[in-house]
């Protein structure tokens, strides 16, 4: 026994494979987080027995302090609380964004049918109040509209112009996801894991990639379609709210380019490798993360 100490598990050693909890004899001293899915000792049910240090094969069950490892345990239980409550809250916001998300799509259809121009703004507002009463009646109200627009990613669609292309390859180069192929004699084809950064659109010689983007936004209570091309790389800043942050790690799994690092409990954002592809901000379950455009 160590007076004062008590038994931890390091999340970056552990490997998941949940021998610990099948070895332990106290029953509710190890648990698995809803969040990282990785087991977590419970200080007052442990017995410091050292069954689990013994068998863990990555040894990542070691001695801490009492009070950091009680500190350690609140911290993971207010994160799975809150996880908690954010999947019955995301179960009510996905039933909504599936129904607003079809009245998007099927606005986006007809506007871009009847606008062939690269470029072009547009107020739906009354469209979209239409379709939601065709569609809902008045169970949907515009106010929740609004609030899931504003975290919509916007569709974009990458295309390259075989009559212009050459397979030069210079786009194969600049791709920070090596997802261009060259296909011979050409021309280049761009695949699935594609992050529409727009390194490849600006490097192209010859203008053979172009790349669309359609989005909605809400600017003074107005639902506005947007139909853009880019033309290049993005320019910004990647924006994390500490208090909504949930120190999950899915975007710094996620980032393409390996420009998010999870430091000292806190998300950290390296700007000189970040491409502004947006992926992060994507796939964010508390919506923590906000790319805030030079353009904006």
């Amino acid at each position: 026994m160590v007076g004062g100490k008590a038994i931890v598990v390091n999340d970056k050693k552990c490997i998941g494979c949940m021998t610990c909890t099948r070895v332990c004899p106290s029953k509710g001293a190890i648990n698995v987080s809803k969040m990282s899915k990785l087991p977590y000792i419970n200080p007052s049910y442990c017995a410091r027995c050292e069954e689990c240090m013994d068998t863990c094969p990555s040894t990542a069950i070691r001695y801490s302090s009492r009070k950091r490892a009680y500190e350690r345990y609140n911290k993971i239980k207010t994160m799975d609380i809150v996880s908690e409550l954010l999947e019955k809250e995301s179960k009510k916001l996905s039933q909504e964004s599936v129904k607003i998300n079809s009245i998007l799509n099927k606005i986006t259809r007809e506007v871009s049918y009847n606008n062939k121009e690269p470029e072009f703004t547009r107020d739906v507002t009354d469209l979209v109040k239409a379709e939601i009463k065709a569609l809902v009646g008045d169970k949907l109200d515009i106010g929740n509209v609004c609030e899931i627009i504003q975290v919509t990613s916007p569709h974009r669609e990458i295309r390259v112009i075989e009559d212009t292309c050459i397979g030069c390859g210079a786009c194969i180069k600049e791709c920070p996801v090596e997802c261009i192929e060259l296909e011979m004699p050409s021309p280049v084809h761009i695949g699935d894991d594609c992050v529409y950064c727009g390194q490849c659109v600006e490097t192209c010689p010859f203008q053979a990639i172009t790349l669309k983007e359609e989005s909605f936004h809400v600017e003074n209570g107005r639902i506005i379609f947007k139909r853009r091309e880019i033309l290049g790389p993005s320019e910004g800043e990647v924006i994390i709210d500490s208090l909504a942050c949930q120190r999950c790690g899915v975007c710094v799994n996620k980032c393409p380019v390996d420009a998010m690092t999870l430091e000292n409990d806190e998300v950290v954002v390296d700007h000189d490798k970040c491409i502004f592809c947006g992926e992060c901000q994507s796939i964010c379950p508390t919506r923590a993360v906000e790319l805030r455009s030079k353009d904006s």
